[in-house]
């Protein structure tokens, strides 16, 4: 049995003494080049909370890796904070993040010839990031996410990263003072882990652990908790079964498996940002899977957590009544997973959840799929006039499924977040912010901070918002993102004009321009694209190299 398939080629092969001096110089005995090499790449940095305690979990894998007689050889890469971002222009480097991230894991992978490869993970883009990476290396692979944040306190009422925005809004329309403001921002994120609610961390990390890609628990461990720290050395452990049966993301990630996945983002109420990452996942992993599948699954789907953004749980209150596995249980029992489909544990799906306790009796945070929140899916993919090539809606129920208003259209979000500051959004309209795709932008950034101020403002019910930018996962409300064709290549939401009326209906699932073909026509005659925002750098090369977003906005299709 080989387990070292990759290393062999540089710790035995007798031509290469100077692969093997060098890795006697970083303290490898003749003994340990004889073992599978195990590289793990921690996204851990000091900048942010979701990333600050990495760098210690790196090490017990380590550990974990040592304790099964490999070699674990700790490197790192980059993340990117989105909260820290959030509306300012290093928003636009946060999307681009994910595939610097899954180059860089694989360049390091492959260049090493590392047999193995654990990734650790905590901010948005750091997961779908190094699934990407896994999946093009295809070879043993587990991910450990780094967990979720402890919740904040103000006047008895639990506080999160979104908790901020909202305040924001509020004290701009005057409805709270700054001190109150000040307090609430201080006392939001208590340490480390990632933003608490079904934002798009926890979001892609409950998909994942579905997926079949990390252990059992995983996605709702807390970051602080010594079931994150044991489950860290397990994972180190778990490559050694991986390698000896030769278990690979593409028998795992299957066309089932990604079903599962998307089903678990819609019971939960997950962030637009998965059906974007699902996307490039499929589409690295080369199985067939588009905007019209997400579409199926949420039509025979209901929503059942009642998870923030929209609802009031965050996700140690997950964790508190049985964790996403006792989630799963539950949905395995009523039909709703294929429990077939093989794990990281080297056991199917099924076997993994047979031992695990169901979801703690009298609980509220699940719904039953007797008495759901919404009877189908929160995501709706809405095509229309102003999407030819589709867009992605978040409608949790709450908002209502259908809006018709008048246009108030910003070129970009800075405009917008001045026009809601200074009173020019009301009631019945219909915000427009365009030049935010991912080649407009570029980056395709995340609208939260406009969503935000229109929800602290109170005009959450009263008005929508359309972008071709993308939508954090804590944005609630009546939203429509990721419109395409996105405004820099001519999409006709370049087209619209302030008082033009749009009509959104979640129900046909359409978006649409009540301007007729012959005034678009005319409008599209005087529009020229405008120049990209950059001509050199990450983002220039982005801007050049990125799809669309119903194709995933990857950047290795060109």
């Amino acid at each position: 049995m080989m387990i070292n398939k990759y290393s062999k080629t540089v710790t035995q092969d007798p031509t290469q003494p100077a692969a093997q001096a060098m890795l006697h110089a970083i303290g490898l005995s003749r003994e340990d080049l004889k073992k599978a090499f195990v590289g793990i790449a921690s996204t851990g940095y000091e900048g942010n909370p979701c990333n600050m305690h990495l760098n210690d979990l790196a090490k017990l894998v380590k550990k974990g890796t040592q304790d099964s007689d490999l070699v674990g050889l700790i490197f790192n890469t980059i993340g990117v904070s989105d909260g820290i971002s959030m509306g300012t222009p290093g928003m636009r480097y946060s999307l681009p993040s994910r595939d610097i991230i899954a180059d860089s894991m694989e360049t390091v992978v492959q260049a090493m010839s590392y047999d193995a490869l654990v990734t650790v993970v905590g901010c948005d883009k750091n997961m779908p990031g190094a699934l990407m990476a896994m999946i093009r290396l295809n070879r043993p692979c587990v991910l450990v996410y780094g967990g979720t944040i402890d919740s904040g306190c103000h006047n008895g009422q639990k506080l999160d990263v979104v908790s901020a925005f909202e305040a924001w809004g509020s004290k701009v329309a005057g409805t709270m003072q700054e001190e109150e403001y000040q307090s609430i921002v201080e006392k939001a994120c208590p340490g480390a882990g990632a933003c608490g609610g079904m934002y798009t961390a926890n979001t892609m990390a409950s998909a994942i652990e579905a997926l079949g890609m990390s252990l059992p628990f995983n996605s709702s461990n807390p970051a602080l908790s010594q079931d994150k720290k044991e489950e860290s050395i397990a994972a180190g452990k778990a490559v050694r079964k991986l390698l000896e049966k030769d278990i690979k993301p593409s028998d795992i990630i299957t066309r089932k498996s990604l079903e599962n996945a998307v089903r678990l983002v819609t019971i939960l109420g997950g962030s637009t940002n998965a059906v974007l990452h699902f996307l490039a996942i499929a589409r690295a992993a080369q199985i067939p899977f588009d905007l019209s599948d997400f579409q199926k699954i949420s039509d025979n789907t209901p929503f059942l957590a009642d998870l923030k953004p929209s609802g009031k749980y965050l996700m140690e209150d997950v964790h508190r009544v049985g964790g996403i596995p006792a989630v799963m249980k539950y949905l395995l029992e009523k039909g709703l997973l294929h429990g077939d489909c093989l794990t990281v544990t080297g056991q199917t799906l099924a076997e993994n959840l047979a031992s695990v306790s169901p979801l703690t009796p009298g609980q509220d945070v699940i719904k039953t799929i007797d008495s759901p929140i919404k009877i189908s899916g929160h995501l709706r993919m809405l095509y229309g006039n102003l999407a030819s090539e589709g867009s992605v809606a978040k409608i949790t129920g709450k908002e209502g499924l259908y809006f018709s208003g008048s246009a108030r259209v910003f070129d970009g979000e800075y405009a917008a977040n001045d026009g809601i500051r200074d009173g020019k959004v009301k009631s019945g309209d219909v915000v427009v912010i365009r030049y935010e795709g991912p080649k407009g932008g570029p980056g395709m950034p995340e609208m939260l901070k406009p969503t935000a101020a229109i929800m602290g403002a109170g005009l959450g019910k009263e008005v929508a918002l359309i972008t071709d930018g993308r939508f954090s996962g804590g944005t609630h409300g009546f939203v429509v993102g990721h419109i395409t064709p996105e405004a820099q290549d001519g999409g006709n939401i370049a087209l619209v004009q302030d008082g033009d009326i749009i009509t959104i209906n979640a129900e046909t699932n359409t978006i649409h321009l009540e301007v007729s073909q012959e005034e678009l026509e005319k409008r599209r005659a005087a529009w020229k694209a405008p120049q990209l925002k950059f001509n050199r750098g990450v983002l220039y090369k982005y801007a050049r190299t990125v799809s669309s977003a119903s194709q995933g906005c990857v950047t290795d299709e060109f």
